[in-house]
C-alpha cells in the first residue's frame, strides 16, 4: 500500500503529546511490513533543517487562503531508523508566516494555519505526482485534508480512488471555528455541513463525517465515545459512523523504550535481571535530593498537569497518599493551578515530594525505571502511553478504569497471579487510595512484587501488533490490498 500519514506533530522532530509518539512509530512499523509510507507535517521554527538533514524539494507552491494565496516550500527528511529497508520520507510544509513560531498550537489563527497545511499537502501531492492509496489523517489539525478530498478535489482525476481514514487521538480537541472562517479555507460555497454543530464549524466533526473509515486509539475508548459522557457532543455523529469505527490500541517503540539500552539509566536491566533496577531507584532519589532508601516505595507520574489526567483527584488525595510513607515524584507541565499546588506540596513535604515542572527527556526514563508504581488516575484516557512505558521499565501501574487503561491494565490478584496492575472505577479519592493500598500490600511481599515486575516487562505492547491491525483495518474498511 501507499500510505500518506498526516499529523501536526511527529517525534522526534517535535512533540507536544502522545500523538507525536504514534506518528513517529506507527509509520515505521507499517514500512517494516513492506509498505510505502510517507508523512507530512508543518515545518515549525523548532525543527532545525540542518539538524535533521532536510533538503528543499519544492521551491514554491501557491496555496489559496482567504481571498489571496500564500507561498509554501516543501522540505524532505526521513524518520530516524536503523532499518535500511524501511525508509520513511517526511515532507515538511514550510511557510514563515504560519509555522515559524515558538509553539505548535494555541494561536488565534490556528484555523488558518492548519488550512494552509492541509491545502498545501493536497497541492504538494500533485506537484510530486505521488498518489497515495490512503490518506490517514490524525486529529482535527489534519482533518481538512479529508474534507478537501471529498469536496474540492472530489472530481479531480489525480485523486480518483484515494481512500481516507481519520483517527481520533483525543476527542476533546475539535477545532471549533466561526462559519466566517469557511471563506479562509475555500469552503464557503458548501456552508455548514453535517459534521458541524451548534452553528459553528467543527473540523473534528468534518473528519469523522467525510472519512471512509474512522478509528481511535483503544477498543474501550471507541465504545466510550458513543456515549454522551465521553462523546464531547459528537456522540450522535460517532453513533452514525459506528459501523465504520474501530478501536486499535497504540503501541510503543521498543527500540526507544528499552531499559536494557536506555542511555539515561545508570544501570541497565531486563526481565531476567530485575535486581539491577534498584540502582536506578536510589540514583533517582539521590539526584532529586530525597532520602535514599530502597525500601521506601516511590510513586511516579509523568504527565500533562490537567483535570483530564486526574490531577484534581491527586490534589484532593495527596496528603493522605503521603501518610502511607511513600515518596511522590511528578514530572510534567500544564495548568498553572497545578504548578502552584505541586510547588506547595513539595515544600510542605520536602522529604517525600519532588515536582519537576517542565519536560526533561533525561528525567522521564529515570522515573519509569526508578519508581515502584506509576500513577495514572485519568478522568478519561483515549489510550495512554505512560502505563505501557511504565510496564516496559518495571513500574507497576495504578490507574483509573477508563479508556485504554481498561485495555492494558487488569487488576492483580495475588492468590491467582492474574492481572498486571491496580485499578479503580469511581472518580473519588477513597477509591484511588484503596487502589494504592492494594498496590502497597503487594509491594511489601517482595517475591510477589518481583514476579509481577518480570511478568509486565515480558508483555508485548510494541507497534508490530498494532501495525498489523491497522493493515487489517485498511483492507476490511477500504478494500485495499
Amino acid at each position: 500500500m501507499k500510505i500518506l500519514f498526516l499529523a501536526a506533530e511527529i517525534a522526534p522532530f517535535v512533540k507536544v503529546g502522545g500523538l507525536a509518539d504514534v506518528a513517529g512509530s506507527l509509520p515505521l512499523a507499517l514500512a517494516e511490513l513492506g509498505h510505502d509510507v510517507r508523512l507530512a507535517m508543518p515545518r515549525y521554527y523548532v525543527v532545525d533543517p540542518n539538524k535533521w538533514g532536510l533538503r528543499k524539494i519544492i521551491e514554491s507552491l501557491d496555496v489559496p487562503i482567504g481571498i489571496g494565496t500564500t507561498s509554501i516550500q516543501v522540505l524532505e527528511g526521513e524518520l530516524p531508523n536503523d532499518n535500511p529497508n524501511a525508509r520513511v520520507p517526511v515532507y515538511f510544509i514550510q511557510n514563515q508566516h504560519h509555522f515559524e513560531r515558538d509553539k505548535v498550537y494555541g494561536y488565534a489563527d490556528d484555523g488558518d494555519r492548519f488550512a494552509v497545511y492541509c491545502r498545501g499537502v493536497m497541492i504538494m501531492l500533485k506537484s510530486l505526482d505521488w498518489r497515495p492509496d490512503v490518506i490517514h489523517a490524525n486529529d482535527w489539525h489534519t482533518a481538512l485534508c479529508i474534507n478537501y478530498l471529498k469536496t474540492i478535489y472530489r472530481d479531480d482525476p489525480f485523486f480518483a480512488g484515494v481512500k481516507s481514514v481519520f483517527t481520533i487521538h483525543n476527542l476533546a480537541y475539535q477545532g471549533v471555528l466561526s462559519p466566517y472562517w469557511l471563506g479562509q479555507a475555500g469552503l464557503s460555497h458548501l456552508g455548514l455541513v453535517w459534521g458541524d454543530r451548534d452553528g459553528m464549524v467543527n473540523i473534528m466533526g468534518r473528519g469523522i463525517a467525510y472519512a471512509d473509515a474512522v478509528s481511535t486509539v483503544s477498543p474501550t475508548y471507541a465504545s466510550e465515545i458513543l456515549t454522551p459522557q465521553y462523546g464531547e457532543g459528537l456522540d450522535w455523529l460517532l453513533n452514525y459512523r459506528w459501523g465504520h469505527l474501530w478501536g486499535i490500541l497504540n503501541g510503543i517503540d521498543y527500540n526507544i523504550f528499552n531499559p536494557s539500552t536506555d542511555p539515561y539509566l545508570i544501570s541497565h536491566y531486563t526481565a531476567k535481571t530485575v535486581e539491577n533496577r534498584e540502582d536506578n531507584k536510589t540514583e533517582l532519589q539521590a539526584r532529586l535530593g530525597l532520602p535514599v532508601d530502597p525500601n521506601i516505595p516511590i510513586i511516579g507520574m509523568v504527565s500533562r498537569l490537567a483535570d483530564q489526567k486526574g490531577f484534581d483527584l491527586v490534589a484532593s488525595s495527596a496528603e493522605r497518599i503521603l501518610e502511607k510513607g511513600v515518596q511522590l515524584i511528578v514530572l510534567g507541565t500544564g495548568e498553572y493551578g497545578y504548578h502552584e499546588f505541586l510547588y506547595w506540596l513539595s515544600h510542605r513535604f520536602n522529604s517525600q515530594v519532588r515536582a519537576i515542572l517542565g519536560f526533561h527527556a533525561d528525567i522521564a526514563p529515570k522515573i519509569y525505571a526508578g519508581s515502584d508504581m506509576f500513577l495514572m488516575p485519568s478522568r478519561f484516557e483515549p489510550c495512554g502511553l505512560g502505563q505501557l512505558i511504565a510496564m516496559r521499565y518495571g513500574s507497576i501501574p495504578v490507574v483509573r478504569h477508563t479508556g485504554g487503561l481498561v485495555d492494558t491494565v487488569q487488576e492483580y490478584y495475588p492468590d491467582s497471579g492474574v492481572g498486571n496492575g491496580f485499578s479503580f472505577g469511581s472518580y473519588e479519592p477513597v477509591h484511588l487510595l484503596a487502589a494504592i493500598d492494594r498496590a502497597l500490600a503487594v509491594y511489601h511481599q517482595p517475591n510477589l512484587w518481583q514476579d509481577l515486575i518480570r511478568k509486565n516487562m515480558q508483555r508485548d505492547y510494541s507497534w508490530t501488533s498494532s501495525a498489523q491491525q491497522y493493515l487489517n483495518f485498511y483492507r476490511q474498511e477500504l478494500g485495499l490490498s
